[in-house]
């Protein structure tokens, strides 16, 4: 291989050594252990499942973020209010996921005291794929939803300036022996963060994903990100979108509309809102029945017959589920881009690049198919 296509070609590590490097370089600014194991986790997940568009792409804007200040590295979150099943959250700026992850560890066991519950956050920061969190709930026994805002993506619908966000959102339920079923997507054609990798990679978007500036469809995803990110399925992602909003911006007392900063901006806070409801499958019955009528559900789709251009039927988070298997075995593919940014952080942080493997297997993320299921912008 020459070193023109040697610098050119992904870089395959194991998820094992790609968090510990994470983690380290979160460590190294301020982030303490236990909450930059968690960002890390939730960033290499991203990749397991096949979606690096919300993955170690995103760990240079979180640096960027926690040097400026716009992100706290160490994250308080103080109840505003607390109702027994529905409490609000204060996150102070500091660090999403973590912030969403003690919302979801006092969503569960709310509902298990109340049987259902609601957990409703204020000036939060992107906390990546929102399935992450759900699928914990689910695992936990719950059926969950979670909402979240974003920064402006789209424009309403008739529109010409950009001032909804994607506003992603995220329902997961256990499935007894199928495990988690879970969905997680915006309410845009493509999530943005596709976009963002597509510019990273140097590849072009179709052209049914965004337009320019000046309303013109596009395929350059430089383009795109100045213009607007397309909703899905027309005006019915544009109001989807808006409601969301005013669940996780509105109702909670967080940012809304076009106050609210994506997580790639190194200065502005986010304030973010996220909405979670949690309900304990116990207090609505037999949680055995519940995995049986899932497991019924579940095969009973299963079941049908695939169309001429499928392979197979999956259940929501199925796809991912098969992507995290085959990567967990052959390794996690990053972009050169990806992997020279990871190690500019980490020279720069004074933490040794994590090793690379040899690639044997194709990936299951090669080529990306802008079919893959979507996530959050």
């Amino acid at each position: 291989m020459t070193e023109t296509s040697a610098e050119s070609a992904p870089v395959v590590l194991t998820p094992a050594a790609l968090t510990d490097c994470v983690t380290a370089v979160l460590v190294r600014r301020g982030v303490p252990d236990a909450d930059a194991a968690l960002l890390a986790d939730t960033l290499v997940t991203a990749e397991l499942w096949g979606h690096a568009s919300h993955g170690v792409l995103r760990l240079p804007w979180y640096a960027a973020r926690l040097r400026s200040g716009a992100m706290s590295a160490v994250t308080h979150v103080e109840p505003v209010t607390d109702h027994g099943a529905l409490v609000v959250l204060d996150g102070h700026d500091g660090i999403g996921q973590v912030v969403t992850q003690r919302a979801v560890d006092l969503g569960i066991e709310r509902a298990r005291r109340h049987g259902i519950a609601g957990v409703a956050v204020r000036s939060s920061g992107h906390f990546g794929t929102a399935a992450y969190f759900t699928r914990a709930a689910a695992e936990a026994g719950c059926v969950a939803i979670l909402v979240t805002n974003a920064s402006p993506a789209m424009a309403p619908w008739g529109g010409r300036s950009k001032s909804i966000g994607t506003n992603p959102w995220s329902i997961a339920a256990p499935a007894g022996r199928h495990g988690v079923v879970v969905m997680d997507l915006a309410n845009t054609a493509v999530a943005r963060g596709k976009v963002y990798l597509a510019a990273e990679r140097g590849e072009p978007i179709p052209d049914s994903w965004a337009s320019a500036a000046d309303g013109t469809p596009t395929t350059d995803p430089a383009a795109a990100i100045e213009g607007l990110i397309q909703p899905m399925a027309g005006a019915k992602g544009y109001v989807i979108s808006f409601m969301m909003d005013v669940l996780a911006g509105v109702l909670t007392g967080s940012s809304f509309g076009d106050a609210v900063v994506g997580p790639y901006d190194p200065q502005r806070r986010s304030g973010a809102g996220h909405l979670l409801i949690v309900i304990d499958v116990a207090a609505t019955g037999d949680p055995a029945e519940f995995a049986s009528r899932m497991e019924q559900l579940v095969d009973q789709t299963h079941a049908g017959e695939p169309a001429a251009w499928a392979g197979a039927i999956l259940v929501p988070g199925e796809l991912e589920d098969r992507s995290r298997a085959a990567k967990e075995r052959d390794g996690i593919r990053l972009a050169p881009a990806t992997w020279a940014a990871l190690r500019e952080l980490a020279d720069e942080s004074g933490v040794p690049l994590p090793p690379t493997v040899t690639r044997t297997t194709r990936s299951t993320d090669e080529p990306h198919h802008p079919t893959d299921q979507e996530v959050n912008s």
